[in-house]
């Protein structure tokens, strides 16, 4: 048996984070078993589905590397194979047309919950009224026995058959359910596991009747627990339930967030960092816990840095560019972009997302004259001022510049001054940097250049002197 996985979101929001991981294990589960991973969008709810949803969806499983093995099947667009499906169970005597009204069957399920059963129609007998009336498509659902859900990652699920309900197929309107669309769909698409959320797990059973009412063979289920928060609270948008495309404009790598989603509930036994395809050669559906897995964005954050450090130095500065270009507003020079590739090998050691290496590159890029801030005028007292001054030629005279030998430079200032480098450092990081995060010394002068130096120095003079 070739496996066969799919994906399939609702387009009624962005690709949720707790979806992106859905789809990273069903693309995991097919890599492993040498099988095909496919998308299905389940627009049929058309009041909500947008089309801005959908392109959020696929772009966003394109920015994590998850994208399908075939092009998406749009579920809206088979309706009228739902409905033949439909009417083919009625044929078979498994499914009927029912009369009822929504005050009937409101007041029938409320008797039928009263006698601890599920709801049955009077016309699942075949029986037909003497006016023609508006009906809908219902399953005839199983009374006896149980149905059984051999679960992958839960266990064996069982749910008597008296308790699910005489199902509705199809609509008054002629439109098709989500219970009978899922199964046809997946049954057409050759499904053979179901990776989705544990909010899913009770569909499974009303999902095997609808299979076991055409004589088709079920899939394989595996139902994931769904992510809390740190706290273990539901997942919001204040614990990190945002989009895909939110996490890529905080900063964070593609390759990373897909790493730490993978270990977000399954295990490979081990704590290394793996990328997808690391994780692909070993994804056992059996690693994956049954509790409900915890969102850390410390941990995320250490992943993150984890690939910042691994990645290319071209791509990390034209990503922070664009990060820039998106998020700051800053005066941008062809100067500016020669020192953010020449500053990236030393940022990114430091860096945990693309803004923080956006962030300590504003002590280059921020045009002069700057104001200091608090803490870098504290460091700027007199005495300090007197050594910049003392200092400015030295630099000047400087021939390699280079942060080993401009750190050299320093430290043999400091022993002429008869001080250590703490009494040199803080002023001096105070007039190139105003007091915006920077790296090392001696990289912050290298970076800087000699000639932006040697004016950021004479800024700060000049201030002393007037």
């Amino acid at each position: 048996m070739k496996v066969v996985t799919r994906f399939a979101p609702s387009p009624t929001g962005f690709l949720h984070i707790g979806g992106a991981r859905t789809a990273l294990f069903n693309w995991l589960f097919a890599r492993r078993h040498g099988g095909k991973y496919l998308l299905r969008i389940e627009d049929t709810d058309r009041a909500r589905s947008t089309q801005a949803a959908i392109d959020a969806i696929i772009e966003g499983l394109e920015w994590l590397g998850v994208t399908p093995d075939e092009p998406p099947i749009f579920q809206f667009a088979r309706a009228a194979r739902h409905a033949e499906i439909a009417h083919a169970m009625i044929a078979r005597g498994t499914a009927f047309r029912c009369y009822l009204t929504p005050e009937e069957v409101e007041a029938r399920r409320a008797e039928a919950h009263a006698e601890g059963r599920a709801l049955r129609s009077p016309y699942r007998t075949g029986e037909v009224p003497a006016t023609d009336l508006p009906f809908v498509v219902r399953l005839k659902a199983p009374d006896e026995g149980e149905i059984v859900n051999d679960d992958l990652i839960q266990g064996p699920v069982r749910i008597r058959a008296r308790d699910i309900d005489d199902l509705v197929l199809l609509r008054a309107d002629g439109t098709p359910t989500y219970m009978l669309a899922v199964v046809v769909d997946d049954h057409d698409m050759g499904i053979t596991h179901v990776i989705r959320g544990d909010d899913h797990l009770t569909n499974a059973a009303r999902q095997i009747a609808i299979y076991r009412a055409m004589g088709w063979t079920a899939p394989a289920f595996a139902h994931v627990p769904l992510i809390h928060g740190a706290d273990g609270a539901k997942l919001s948008k204040r614990h990190g339930a945002l989009g895909a495309e939110a996490y890529r404009d905080m900063g964070y790598l593609p390759e990373a967030l897909a790493a730490y989603l993978i270990r977000l509930g399954w295990s490979p036994g081990h704590d290394d960092i793996l990328t997808k395809e690391e994780a692909a050669a070993i994804f056992d559906l059996a690693r994956v816990v049954k509790s409900p897995a915890r969102l850390d964005l410390e941990k995320l954050n250490s992943v993150n840095a984890h690939f910042i450090r691994e990645a290319d130095d071209a791509r990390l500065a034209a990503l922070t560019l664009d990060y820039i270009a998106a998020h700051r507003d800053w005066p941008l020079t062809a100067a500016h972009r020669r020192q953010l590739a020449a500053a990236i090998p030393i940022l990114k050691q430091r860096s945990k997302t693309i803004a923080e290496i956006a962030d300590f590159s504003f002590f280059f890029i921020r045009p002069r004259p700057f104001e200091l801030d608090a803490a870098a005028q504290k460091a700027m007292d007199a005495a300090a001022s007197e050594r910049l001054e003392r200092l400015l030629p030295r630099l000047a005279a400087q021939t390699d510049w280079t942060a080993p030998a401009l750190a050299a430079a320093l430290k043999a200032f400091a022993e002429e001054e008869g001080i250590g480098l703490g009494k040199i450092g803080p002023p001096l990081r105070a007039a190139l940097t105003g007091g915006a995060p920077a790296p090392d010394l001696g990289w912050t002068l290298e970076i800087l250049g000699r000639e932006e130096t040697l004016a950021r120095l004479a800024d700060r003079i000049g201030e002393r002197s007037t």
